[in-house]
């Protein structure tokens, strides 16, 4: 059966994630390339403090990933599929092939750039949880019809909704869901208002910044969460990074499509278990596993008995 790597996206960061990954040669190059091109080193950007920042989450998210995804392909086999959440699409891309890694640490330190500097304060998300897509939908233009300033991101699953906006429409909403019946309303360790039309701005400044990197065709199967489909040309690809942070995740939605196209085994990579958490119930073979609970060795095992499945 064919495996699916999927990334995380911010708010799935803690402090000492990029000490932890493991001590192998593909790790240590990864970390080495990102060192060298940004000009830091890895406990620069492995703190509290330091993961406080938009630009500097990012970044430190697209190294474990690709760090991750390298070490594993190493121990165990590549995956023929890739899916990222909003940052967690750059890793993704890169370990698809589609942009060289120090062609993508330029553009995500821009990318986090543009979005911390676009709303540096009294901004975030928050998940709404227990209520459908169209019960939240309705609550939000209740709210902006209010006056409030907030908007549905991500759709994660058929019951877990985020909303953005500012911080005191957050906390109108959190009151709206609760009334309407939500199991719990979740502030999210996000200090932007990621996935709408409040960072069209941003991601219209990204797009002028990508003109002097290359892309190409990926060579993995790249699912985007936001376009709900797989995407093969490295235009889209390259449309898909630069605007995710405006457009609607739909990360439930996209990983059956990738499942129905026989990605059957989904890792997740460090530092979290969020998107496993969130991977739907699919019919017939199989599952979701996140490194962090199966251990790098296990996960490693995993992907090549699906190799071996797959022959």
């Amino acid at each position: 059966m064919s495996v699916l790597f999927t990334f995380p996206g911010q708010g799935a960061q803690r402090a000492g994630m990029l000490a932890s990954l493991p001590d192998s040669r593909p790790v240590r190059d990864t970390v080495e390339e990102a060192e060298t091109v940004l000009g830091r080193d890895r406990a620069s950007l492995d703190t509290t403090e330091a993961l406080a920042d938009t630009e500097t989450v990012q970044l430190a998210l697209t190294i474990v990933g690709v760090a991750s995804a390298r070490h594993l392909e190493e121990a165990g086999d590549p995956a023929a599929g890739v899916m990222g959440l909003s940052i967690g699409a750059w890793p993704a891309a890169v370990v698809a092939g589609a942009v060289g890694f120090a062609d993508a640490l330029a553009l995500v330190a821009r990318r986090g750039a543009l979005m911390r500097d676009a709303f540096p304060e009294g901004y975030g998300m928050s998940a709404l949880i227990g209520l459908g897509e169209s019960v939240v939908r309705e609550l939000v233009d209740s709210a902006q019809a209010d006056g409030w300033i907030v908007h549905v991101g991500n759709v994660n699953s058929d019951q877990q909704i985020v909303v953005a906006g500012r911080d005191d429409a957050l906390a109108d909403m959190q009151a709206r869901a609760t009334a309407a019946g939500a199991s719990r309303v979740v502030r999210l360790d996000m200090a932007v208002p990621s996935h709408c039309a409040l960072l069209d701005g941003a991601a219209a400044a990204l797009g002028e910044a990508v003109a002097a990197s290359t892309f190409v065709a990926p060579r993995l199967a790249y699912f985007s969460a936001n376009a709900r489909r797989r995407l093969w040309r490295s235009a889209d690809v390259r449309d898909d990074l630069v605007n995710n942070m405006a457009r609607s995740v739909h990360w439930a939605a996209s990983a059956r499509i990738a499942h129905e196209s026989g990605f059957a085994l989904a890792i997740e990579m460090p530092p979290a278990r969020v998107l496993t958490g969130l991977h739907p119930a699919m019919d017939g073979l199989g599952e979701a596993v996140a490194v962090v609970d199966a251990g790098w060795h296990n996960a490693a095992a995993l992907i090549r008995r699906a190799g071996t499945i797959a022959d």
